[in-house]
């Protein structure tokens, strides 16, 4: 291309000379216009170094839906997990897909345990569900092998000092409990009531008794006036 550009200029500059020369006498001018078409053809048939420009071809992205491949959820349960990758302990969940829907499938992971497909929610529109869980049609398809995405980091677990912990551990001492003594046993009394003192006095004595006690009060009573 860039030698392309300097022929025209070269082209276009002899233009200019030939329209500058078109006044000259006729014997000079064919001499000169003969003299021109010389070099024209020189330059005309010499190789010219272009440069080619190759660009490389892009890779380009196939949708799952353009290979028209599917799966479909058949589990009894009302809904299963699209994981990050082929892992239920290692990746973690990015999506749901209910009881009966539908997706279509970009591969399966090199051990056929697990489907991706494609999940937009999911980062680079990309996720993964167990086999077992669904169904693949059409039937008896060969599904390409994927390999699994990076492992994600785990968050970093904060270390606790074991010199500042052991501070705060409190190790309780046992202490001996006091043996039980049984109460001695009661020794049971068995008392008989006592008749009443008055029960064998008859009634007519103590009247009177009673009688003679205040007889003599009043006789002393009247001894003291």
């Amino acid at each position: 291309m860039k030698d392309f550009s300097f022929h025209n200029s070269i082209i276009i500059a002899f233009t200019i000379l030939l329209l500058y020369f078109y006044e000259m006498n006729k014997i000079q001018f064919q001499l000169l216009l003969w003299t021109l078409s010389v070099l024209l053809a020189l330059f005309a048939t010499a190789p010219a170094s272009s440069s080619t420009f190759v660009l490389a071809q892009q890779p380009t992205q196939t949708s799952a839906a353009a290979s028209g491949v599917f799966i479909t959820v058949i589990t009894e349960e009302p809904q299963i997990n699209v994981r990050l990758g082929p892992s239920s302990t290692v990746y973690p969940v990015v999506g749901i897909l209910l009881r009966g829907a539908t997706a279509p499938v970009f591969g399966r992971s090199p051990g056929g345990d697990w489907i991706q497909i494609e999940f937009p929610s999911a980062p680079n529109g990309r996720g993964w569900v167990y086999s077992p869980l669904v169904q693949v049609s059409p039937a008896g398809v060969t599904l390409q092998i994927m390999e699994p995405p990076p492992t994600p980091v785990p968050p970093a677990t904060s270390t606790i000092d074991p010199t500042l912990a052991a501070q705060f551990i409190v190790i309780p001492t046992s202490t001996r409990l006091p043996t039980f003594t049984p109460p001695p046993t009661l020794v049971g009394f068995d008392y008989e009531p006592s008749p009443p003192v008055l029960a064998g006095i008859p009634w007519a004595s103590m009247i009177i008794a009673f009688g003679v006690l205040g007889i003599t009060g009043f006789l002393l009573s009247l001894l003291r006036r």
